[in-house]
């Protein structure tokens, strides 16, 4: 793996209530600048971050869509999404109902993520926040395997809030159950390269950290 090829696995992360429209244009730039693969944000700032990267389009812009409870309805989960893309976002990362899958209640949980990334259509990359800190191995397994009958594209860890952040044994489970054509995504808690490499080895397709530059500063080729 090259530097460029760990950058371009990373999805530079900005989701902290403070930040500001100028916090945001700042992540845009530092994307560009690190060429990471994408940037995420909160679905309110993706007309803002879009206008920031105006010509430059090889940066995918992700939008976080139920954050961080995910008990929203799951028609406010549709409007959201649908209206980030509208903004210009062509990747969501939304969080599932983590209570209605705890309380035996899979069918509701199946069918918002079918919803979701019905509505969306096949072009624009649906990520669903399983929030692995809070279950064990079996119910990690069990919602991997029902987000990816559900239609998603790839399945995370966690938001970064409350629950614990990434493990790489969650990471295992759901790189082991997923098919080769879902996304791994690694997130929460990634703050050295060591931990970086850890994921990926584990099997994560993709990273979600918010310490990239650090993280990458770390790299010596040789």
């Amino acid at each position: 793996m090259t530097k460029l090829e760990l950058a371009q696995m990373m999805d530079h992360t900005l989701l902290d209530p403070k930040a500001t429209p100028e916090d945001v244009a700042t992540l845009v730039q530092e994307g560009l600048r690190l060429h990471v693969g994408a940037i995420c944000i909160n679905s309110g700032y993706v007309r803002w971050a879009k206008e920031q990267l105006g010509a430059h389009n090889t940066m995918h812009l992700a939008a976080t869509i139920g954050f961080p409870l995910g008990q929203a309805s799951s028609h406010a989960k549709i409007a959201e999404a649908t209206e980030a893309v509208r903004d210009g976002a062509d990747e969501i990362d939304m969080v599932w109902n983590l209570g209605l899958f705890l309380g035996g209640a899979q069918a509701p949980v199946a069918g918002e993520i079918t919803a979701i990334k019905s509505a969306l259509g096949p072009h624009i990359t649906l990520k669903v926040i399983l929030e692995t800190g809070w279950l064990t191995p079996l119910q990690v397994q069990r919602g991997t395997e029902l987000a990816v009958q559900a239609g998603a594209d790839m399945v995370k860890t966690s938001t970064g809030f409350g629950a614990p952040g990434a493990s790489i044994e969650a990471v295992q489970i759901m790189r082991r159950v997923a098919p080769a054509h879902v996304g791994v995504k690694a997130s929460g808690g990634i703050r050295t390269l060591a931990e970086a490499r850890a994921m990926i080895e584990a099997g994560a397709t993709r990273l979600g950290v918010s310490r990239s530059a650090s993280i990458l500063d770390e790299w010596v080729d040789g």
